[in-house]
């Protein structure tokens, strides 16, 4: 048994830790659409703005 496997079955803390893989799941997606067009938006007004369009 490697160190890896007994600290894993030792420590469960350890082994929730390391099954949390993110995904779809992670998090509301109506706040990340919300964030990505306001930054979209500012990008929009600070060429406008700069006079590059």
């Amino acid at each position: 048994m490697t160190a890896t496997a007994a600290e894993a079955a030792t420590c469960p803390v350890t082994v929730r830790r390391r099954a949390r893989t993110g995904g779809p799941q992670d998090g509301p997606k109506v706040l990340e659409t919300v964030l990505g067009w306001t930054l979209v938006v500012v990008i929009a007004m600070f060429v406008t703005q700069a006079g590059l369009m």
